[in-house]
């Protein structure tokens, strides 16, 4: 019989291609390092759109916690269980709105935020990946308390190379979705700016081809990476992360070219001076300033020293402030309170 002291987490889940679904998986994976059973249920994207379309699922019988995301509509919460719900994004924050067409802009207001609401005044607990995305949350979704916990990353996973040769060109490496939003539109510019001596490998696929033809030839796509491994040899194989995004709600890609080794060159903006230390572990840069992101790119590449120093302090910031385990640990203390 379940020892009902023992967390015991169902997590019902729609399934996306993003950093949620990654969450979700490295969470239930360190549960279970931990003996603890956690397993999840898979539901399709039209959850999300179009809940009454799907059957609402029961909570398995030996489960004692429900973990959802803030944007189950709230017909999926269970009422025999306690509820933790994270919220992983900043979506609703008004300096979006340039970067939404005016579908999706009504659907984020109008359909988002009104199950968003409905989820986190049911749930037992609120849990925001970032300052950034909780000030957010209680600014312009719904003011209520929320708990602080940071993503994790595998840091053994994600681990510098046995031996690192310094590149040249000095390698820059994009890793996220192609889209205006991330920042996309400024690797262009910047590369021309920088020229030969630097070079971009980027992570485009089939939705950077329409935009392919605007990239200087000091650019390559190495297409999507479909797996954690995959991203992991990208950036064991670059000198540093390039990442221009005008909004993240907590930034995983830069934890993880972190617990690599690699500086970050990011934007200074939303949650990322939370996750990478200017003048540390990386370098910030004003919004859209092509000339900051090149400059930072010529700055690491001309200082043995420093890249050095900043790639030694990124590798120790993922470990002591964004690893898997230091995750783990606070959701489990979450769920044993509610216990």
């Amino acid at each position: 019989m379940q020892d009902q002291q023992q967390p015991a987490v169902w997590f019902p889940t729609i399934r996306t291609d993003s950093g949620t679904a990654v969450f979700t998986e490295r969470l239930v994976d360190g549960l279970r390092q931990r003996g603890l059973r956690a397993e999840i249920t898979w539901l399709p994207h039209r959850a999300e759109f179009a809940p009454w379309s799907i059957p609402v699922c029961e909570p398995p019988s030996w489960a004692n916690i429900t973990h959802v995301n803030t944007w189950l509509h709230s017909r999926f919460l269970p009422r025999n269980t306690p509820v933790v719900a994270t919220l992983h994004h900043a979506i609703h924050h008004p300096d979006l709105k340039p970067y939404k067409d005016w579908l999706r802009f009504r659907y984020h207001k109008y359909w988002m935020a009104y199950i968003e609401r409905q989820t986190m005044l049911r749930v037992n607990c609120v849990v925001a990946v970032s300052q950034f995305a909780l000030d957010t949350a209680r600014r312009y979704l719904l003011d209520i308390p929320m708990q602080l916990i940071s993503n994790g990353v595998d840091v053994v996973r994600f681990q510098p190379p046995v031996y690192r040769a310094a590149h040249r060109p000095f390698r820059l490496l994009y890793v996220g979705n192609w889209a205006e939003l991330k920042g996309v539109d400024l690797l262009g510019p910047i590369m021309e700016n920088l020229g030969n001596s630097f070079e971009l490998r980027y992570t485009g696929g089939a939705e950077a081809n329409s935009a392919s033809h605007k990239l200087p030839a000091n650019t390559f796509d190495i297409g999507r990476l479909s797996s954690e491994s995959g991203v992991a040899d990208a950036m064991q194989q670059a000198d540093a992360l390039i990442f221009p995004s005008r909004s993240e709600g907590f930034g995983l890609v830069a934890a993880e070219a972190m617990a690599c080794g690699l500086p970050v060159i990011a934007t200074r903006g939303s949650s990322l001076p939370e996750v990478v230390e200017d003048g540390v572990s990386g370098i910030l840069c004003n919004k859209d300033n092509v000339a900051n992101f090149s400059d930072a790119a010529r700055k690491l590449a001309a200082n043995p020293e420093l890249y050095k120093y900043m790639a030694k302090a990124a590798r120790m910031r993922a470990i002591n402030r964004f690893s898997s385990e230091g995750m783990v640990d606070a959701y489990v203390k979450i769920y044993t309170r509610y216990l």
